[in-house]
């Protein structure tokens, strides 16, 4: 049901001067939250998701696995430690736009460049605030991640009809390739370590091993951590064969996380991948790049109702019953019950039971859904990356 959602109804001050709502949040059913606009005066239309992440909130939106996302942080304190070049998770944000409580706040930290504002401004992103959030966030829970409309429109004069209509005709994530509008245009190599906050530089270390990064969308802090795991990293291109690949004599290939429908990209990337689990290349697989990987080997991908996406999803490895506390971003899962024989599931969300990981049984071959190079445990998860290392150890042996 169509409703309007006043902003400030549950006590959130609009800034001095203010008289009348500067942004509006429009869904495709014809719901209208009517809010105070900050960052660019923008229109953008795509799926409203939430985050119940409470930082991280630039990496968050500089995010590629959240192309096509207007992004609700339910935590309300958002702004605190502004913005700096060094957090950012790709060379510009992926995310359409932020949807937050409270207006964000003036930063208290040492790394700050900007304020969160500047920052979306500078980088056209349009926010919202004032709305009640958590109503919006159960509104996702039950009834699953609609199509929006977020309008900053410092006048405050909305045409709420023609953007109900933009929001409806949105065609959806489903069926929509977003990997390759969001990957890099050519081939580049990578050396940069993870950050050291005690001399305020980049880790550097001595690599062991070739690998090829396949980007679908691919998090900074992603090749950082291989990088700290000895690897020379070469990233290429979503569309990138495997005759390429094999040719460039890798010790191994990580797949990298990415947005949009992994059955979509998996048209061009999933027979490229399955030849080179076949040359028994060792493969890391993140988030779309464990969907890939799957639809590689012959199962199918469904899309979730409401998504994973936040920094506190516990996760149980079944091989050793210990339990990671996990960050997630992702809205398609891989259907259990389209599983070949040739993989073995690994990990288990303990949230709903789906599947967070898997690997083959024959090949060196293994995947997440989750992130491991973020931090929530804070590093539950990192011994991946040695996992990763250790199968082209073997294979080299």
């Amino acid at each position: 049901m169509a409703q309007n959602t006043k902003a400030g109804r549950a006590g959130v001050a609009p800034t001095t001067g203010w008289t009348k709502p500067t942004a509006v949040l429009v869904l495709g059913d014809g719901s209208v939250f009517e809010g105070y606009g900050f960052g660019a005066a923008a229109t953008n239309v795509g799926e409203v998701c939430f985050n119940t992440s409470m930082t991280g909130y630039q990496e968050i939106m500089t995010d590629p696995s959240y192309a096509g996302q207007i992004i609700t942080f339910t935590f309300p304190h958002i702004g605190n430690v502004g913005a700096n070049p060094d957090d950012h998770e790709t060379s510009a944000p992926a995310a359409l736009g932020m949807i937050t409580r409270q207006l964000p706040t003036d930063p208290a930290n040492w790394r700050s460049e900007a304020t969160l504002t500047d920052w979306m401004e500078r980088h056209s992103l349009p926010g919202i605030a004032g709305i009640d959030t958590r109503a919006l966030t159960r509104r996702i829970r039950d009834g699953g991640a609609p199509n929006g409309v977020l309008c900053h429109a410092p006048d405050g004069k909305f045409d709420i009809e023609a953007l109900t209509a933009t929001a409806r005709e949105w065609p959806g994530l489903a069926g929509m390739d977003l990997a390759i509008e969001v990957t890099r245009d050519a081939e580049t190599t990578w050396q940069e370590g993870s950050w050291d906050i005690a001399t305020s530089t980049h880790r550097t270390t001595t690599p062991k091993h070739r690998v090829v990064a396949m980007d679908f969308g691919c998090k900074h802090n992603i090749l950082r951590c291989l990088t700290d795991a000895g690897c020379d990293v070469t990233v290429v291109p979503a569309e990138t064969d495997a005759a390429t690949i094999l040719a460039m004599k890798p010790d191994g290939v990580f797949l990298s996380n990415g947005p949009g429908d992994p059955a979509a990209t998996a048209n061009y990337a999933a027979m490229q991948i399955a030849g080179l689990i076949d040359a028994g290349m060792p493969i890391f697989g993140i988030c779309i790049g464990h969907q890939l990987m799957a639809l590689a080997m012959g199962a199918t991908t469904q899309k979730m109702e409401r998504g994973h996406r936040g920094a506190n999803h516990p996760v149980k490895d079944l091989a050793t019953g210990q339990i990671e506390i996990t960050s997630q971003n992702h809205g398609f899962v891989v259907d259990p019950d389209s599983l070949p024989r040739s993989l073995e599931v690994t990990h288990l969300s303990l949230f709903d039971g789906s599947i967070e990981g898997l690997r083959h049984r024959d090949k060196p071959a293994f995947c997440v859904q989750y992130h491991p190079e973020s931090s929530p445990g804070p590093h539950d998860s990192r011994y991946l990356f040695d996992r990763f290392t250790a199968l082209m150890e073997e294979r080299k042996g």
